[in-house]
């Protein structure tokens, strides 16, 4: 899992962000927070097992459902599957070793 650096390709409220199969991250201090990586590892896991693209269609369709319910851009955003998913287990840094397929349905 290839991390770059490119604090031009992400938008100015995001610092990383995983596009499969590499993270990119905003700043170069940011290769070293564990807990950030392992986050973006766990998208890079829900993308492999969704095959990327419906990962992205998923991902967008529930953050428009999210931005209806909530009204706020935000909180749709932290009440995605996929993100309350790695939110709650970035800090475990053996969360991937022992994570079951389809997993970020128990956040749904």
């Amino acid at each position: 899992m290839p991390v770059i650096v490119n604090k031009y390709l992400i938008g100015r409220h995001f610092v990383g962000i995983a596009l499969w199969p590499f993270i990119v991250v905003k700043e170069s201090f940011l290769k070293q927070d564990e807990a950030f990586i392992n986050h973006e590892r766990i998208h890079l896991r829900q993308q492999a097992e969704l095959l990327v693209v419906p990962f992205y269609f998923l991902y967008i369709t529930e953050y428009i459902i999210r931005l209806i319910q909530y009204r706020n851009s935000r909180q749709a955003y932290r009440n995605i599957s996929f993100e309350r998913e790695a939110y709650f287990n970035e800090d475990d840094l053996y969360y991937l070793k022992t994570r079951k397929p389809w997993s970020f349905l128990k956040y749904w």
